[in-house]
C-alpha cells in the first residue's frame, strides 16, 4: 500500500452551515446551541465575507445582526492545499477551523483540527498494516490480500487477555467522534483473528456496534497462527474472556505519571 499525498478536499466537511450578514444574532446563538458548533461562515452574494464565532458574540459590543460582529480578516484554504501545509498554517495561526474556498471565493467546505487528526490516523495505520502484511508473507511463504472493510464484531477472535479501563474510555470517545483507528485483523480459513485494536474492539462491543472498522489481511488459506495457539492456551475465545483492568492505569500512562512523581519529589 503506497502512501499518497493527502489534500484538504479529501478531509474537509462539505456540508457547511452558512449564515448571511443580515442573519439575526439571536438566530446564530440558537444554531450554536442546536448544532454545538461555535462558528459559522458568513456568505453574501455567493462569496465568503466573514466568520461569526461565539467569541465574536461574547467579546464584542452586542449587535442585532451578524454584519456588525463577524470577523472579516480570515485565513482561508484552497481545496487542493496539502493536509501537511494546512496543518502548519492552522498551527502557526492558532486556529481550529479554516474555511475552504474555490477560485471564485465561494465556500466549498471547512477543515478542522479534528479532520487533521483523522488524516493522520488514516495515513499512519496503512504503514503499520503494510509492515504486518509483509511479515506474514515472509513468515509463511505466502501471498496475502489486504482489504479495508467492516468486520462483524462477534466474528472477531481476540488474542489479548486484558484491556485497561482508562484507555477503553478514550477509544469509546474516538468511536463516537469517528476518530478511531481501524483494527488489524487476519482472516485465516473461516476465522477472523484480531491482531491489533483490542481496546477499540472491546469499546465497540460495549457500545453495541455490530461491526469494527478493520484492515483485513487475508492469508488465502487456513494457517494456525502462533497468536491463536497462545490464545488457545490462555482460554481467550471471545471478548467475554478479556479482563478489564479498572484498578490500574495503562502501563505507558502509569510510567509517565511515575516519572512526573519522581521529578516533583526531586524538586522538593
Amino acid at each position: 500500500m503506497s502512501s499518497k499525498k493527502s489534500f484538504v478536499k479529501d478531509y474537509m466537511t462539505r456540508n457547511v452551515i452558512k449564515v448571511s450578514p443580515d442573519t439575526q444574532t439571536e438566530e446564530v446563538i440558537g444554531l450554536m446551541k442546536e448544532s454545538r458548533h461555535n462558528s459559522y461562515p458568513v456568505v453574501e452574494n455567493g462569496k465568503l465575507v466573514g466568520m461569526i464565532t461565539a467569541f465574536d458574540i461574547v467579546s464584542k459590543e452586542w449587535a442585532d445582526t451578524v454584519r456588525d460582529l463577524m470577523s472579516t480578516k480570515l485565513v482561508v484554504a484552497n481545496q487542493n492545499l496539502s493536509i501537511n501545509d494546512a496543518s502548519r498554517v492552522m498551527f502557526r495561526r492558532g486556529i481550529s477551523r479554516m474555511p475552504v474556498v474555490d477560485e471564485h471565493g465561494a465556500i466549498v467546505g471547512i477543515i478542522t483540527n479534528t479532520d487533521m487528526v483523522r488524516s493522520h490516523i488514516e495515513r499512519s495505520t496503512p504503514n503499520k498494516v503494510e509492515y504486518f502484511k509483509t511479515t506474514m508473507e515472509q513468515l509463511y511463504g505466502i501471498k496475502t490480500t489486504l482489504k479495508h472493510m467492516q468486520v462483524e464484531t462477534d466474528k472477531l477472535r481476540p488474542t489479548q487477555d486484558r484491556v485497561y479501563a482508562d484507555e477503553l474510555e478514550g477509544r469509546a470517545y474516538e468511536l463516537e467522534k469517528g476518530l478511531a483507528e481501524p483494527a488489524i485483523v487476519v482472516k485465516t480459513g473461516d476465522r477472523w483473528i484480531l491482531v491489533d485494536g483490542h481496546h477499540r474492539a472491546v469499546a465497540s462491543k460495549q457500545k453495541g456496534y455490530k461491526t469494527v472498522d478493520s484492515y483485513v489481511v487475508d492469508l488465502g488459506q487456513d494457517i494456525k497462527l502462533g497468536m491463536e495457539k497462545t490464545a488457545d492456551r490462555a482460554g481467550i475465545n471471545t471478548f467475554d474472556d478479556i479482563e478489564i483492568i479498572d484498578d490500574d492505569k495503562h502501563p505507558l500512562i502509569a510510567l509517565t505519571e511515575s516519572m512526573q512523581d519522581q521529578e516533583s519529589k526531586g524538586d522538593e
